[in-house]
């Protein structure tokens, strides 16, 4: 099919204003899958998505469409997921299309998401098709949404289409605009191969699947192909497009956007926004790939028993195939055994990747509490980037902490203001600017530690609005903070597995806090055993377990000796135990706890 009648498109916005539903409808009005093969959520392949009901990953998929004009077309469709965790993922498919149909909810308006899905999409140079979804319901306010639209995001009113994805109206109108309004794929300039791999797979009978987009030349089955990043050539042995299972095609022409398997074994082999050119005449310099992203939140992985480190990193080597963003490295911990420490880009993201490691793995891990990274200022002039509380350096050798902040985008009711602004304030936030959007929405524009934000922000956020809330944030510049390692000592020995970096107002509540936790769960030994939260030496809470009790025999009257001999021998060896301890023995399950609750 020639590019002329191509479109390549993806669907943006906020979370849960439509996008998967309106992707179903579309499939079935083009009648891409037949009713009987019909499911809600088609595009959420992984079982994570279909429970949660969010999109973790973009899934593209290949359908044929009867214009009125009486040709038929073929529309490329990306769904991208709308979590501000994945808007990665969501600008490597934008780079793959020419336009995206921008959702926004009739009754919810537009959402700090849904600004930042369109500032991408504006970067992207794509042509944006405004779509006012569920139109459906009782409480749904047009008049206001298309005055937020022009308003807000600068986009004239009229060109906006109103559908409801649920009750499939409107479903016609939307592939039509697509046709009539996104431009076609640019015509090459030459025949050479180049392809863009903008995700990746693994299969664990067929190696990696790439998918991919063709900008010019073509792929098929047998042609000898060779990756630009790291030089290695490979055979093509299948291509094809999704629709949306993986279908087997002769060719992969300009403009197509479908998957390829060549013979790559490894995860290592492919690197995503890398370009595939051909091995006998290759492409002179490659297509401009996406930029790196940077981990911003890491936190240690371990497995629970020592023995399945070699599958654990066998996992994250796979997971790391399909999902750019995530890094890991190999460390040891005197209390967990050997690990990793991972980078993820928020917390939703590692909660993702640990549930993805124990579905799909069968893995059972233990993580550390997240933390971001920071920047160390020494006395020697020298600068350090330290991404574990192991790593900083003694108190003295540093000038100054330097913190990772983010300017975040909190667009909330009115009523609420006041709450939002106690919140910012208690995590150490600072208000740069606030906006009113409409006569009951305002936007508040803070800058905020990334650290503080971390762990319960978005919770908090979303029940002190009444779920109204949203946030959006993109990473700001580095900061220095009032910032000090705390260290948890138990009976006189630091424990490396729960030391953190804290802000130096709020370690002593985090101190007590943590102290107490552990009072809770470290069983009772044979002498009394003192949790202490130090910082640089000075203790700043304690905490005390009290010691088995000794006398054993003071209940034995009369002269029976071997009642006596038995409780002695009992307590004989439980001296054995407290001899071939030494020190405090703390149980496997109680790092897992503490780590576990994410305190």
């Amino acid at each position: 099919m020639s590019t002329e009648l191509t479109r390549n498109f993806s669907i943006i916005a906020h979370i849960d204003h439509g996008k998967t539903t309106l992707s179903d409808r579309l499939l079935e009005m083009t009648q891409t899958v037949t009713q009987r093969e019909s499911q809600d959520q088609m595009l959420d392949s992984m079982d994570l998505e279909r429970e949660r009901g969010i999109t973790i990953k973009s899934h593209p998929v290949t359908m044929e469409y009867l214009a009125k004009d009486g040709k038929v077309y073929q529309l490329n469709l990306l769904d991208t997921p709308g979590h501000v965790d994945f808007s990665y993922e969501v600008s490597r498919s934008l780079a793959a299309c020419e336009g995206a149909l921008l959702l926004v909810d009739a009754a919810q308006g537009v959402e700090a998401q849904t600004v930042a899905n369109v500032h991408l999409a504006n970067e992207a140079k794509l042509y944006v098709i405004p779509v006012i979804n569920k139109i459906d319901l009782p409480n749904a306010d047009l008049p206001a949404v298309r005055k937020q639209l022009e308003d807000i995001l600068a986009i004239p009113a009229e060109e906006a289409i109103e559908a409801s994805a649920k009750m499939g109206l409107g479903i016609e109108e939307i592939l039509d605009a697509v046709v009539d309004r996104i431009p076609p794929p640019v015509e090459p300039e030459d025949n050479i191969l180049r392809a863009t791999v903008f995700d990746s797979v693994f299969d664990a009978y067929r190696g990696v699947v790439s998918y991919v987009r063709v900008v010019s030349g073509e792929v098929k089955r047998g042609s000898g192909i060779r990756m630009m990043a790291t030089g290695k050539t490979y055979q093509v042995k299948e291509v094809g497009v999704f629709t949306p299972k993986q279908t087997v095609r002769d060719t992969l022409k300009p403009g197509d956007v479908g998957y390829l398997i060549a013979n790559m074994k490894t995860s290592g082999e492919v690197k995503i926004g890398d370009t595939i050119t051909e091995s006998q005449n290759p492409a002179a310099k490659p297509l401009p790939g996406y930029k790196d992203i940077q981990p911003m939140v890491f936190s240690g992985i371990y497995p629970v028993t020592t023995d399945d480190f070699e599958q654990l990193k066998l996992a994250m080597g796979k997971l790391q195939i399909n999902d750019a963003a995530f890094s890991y490295q190999a460390e040891s911990s005197m209390a967990l055994g050997f690990g990793f420490r991972c980078g993820f880009l928020g917390l939703l993201h590692m909660e993702i990747v640990q549930e993805r490691l124990r579905r799909e793995f069968n893995m059972d891990v233990i993580s550390t509490y997240p933390g971001v990274v920071y920047k160390v200022k020494m006395t020697n002039g020298e600068e350090i980037e330290v991404d574990n509380p192991t790593y900083l350096p003694e108190p003295q050798l540093i000038e100054e902490i330097l913190e990772p902040t983010v300017r975040a985008y909190i667009m909330t009711p009115n009523d609420y203001i006041g709450e939002m602004m106690k919140l910012v304030a208690e995590k150490r936030g600072m208000l740069e600017n606030t906006e009113t959007l409409d006569a009951n929405r305002v936007l508040l524009t803070c800058i905020l530690p990334l650290n503080e934000i971390l762990v319960d922000f978005n919770d908090r956020l979303k029940s002190m609005t009444r779920g109204y809330g949203s946030m959006d944030y993109e990473h700001a510049e580095y900061q220095p903070g009032k910032l000090v390692k705390m260290d948890i000592m138990i009976a006189g020995e630091s424990v490396d597995a729960f030391s953190v970096i804290v802000h130096r107002d709020k370690a002593e509540y985090r101190g007590r806090h943590l102290a107490a936790k552990l009072k809770e769960v470290i069983p009772q030994q044979l002498f009394t055993v003192a949790i202490q939260a130090t910082i640089g030496g000075k203790i700043i809470a304690r905490e005390t377990i009290t010691a088995m009790r000794k006398n054993v025999t003071a209940k034995c009257y009369g002269g029976d000796i071997s009642r006596k001999r038995k409780l002695l021998e009992k307590q004989k060896e439980g001296k054995k135990k407290m001899k071939a301890i030494g020190k405090v023995n703390i149980p496997q399950d109680a790092f897992i706890k503490v780590l576990k609750t994410g305190d």
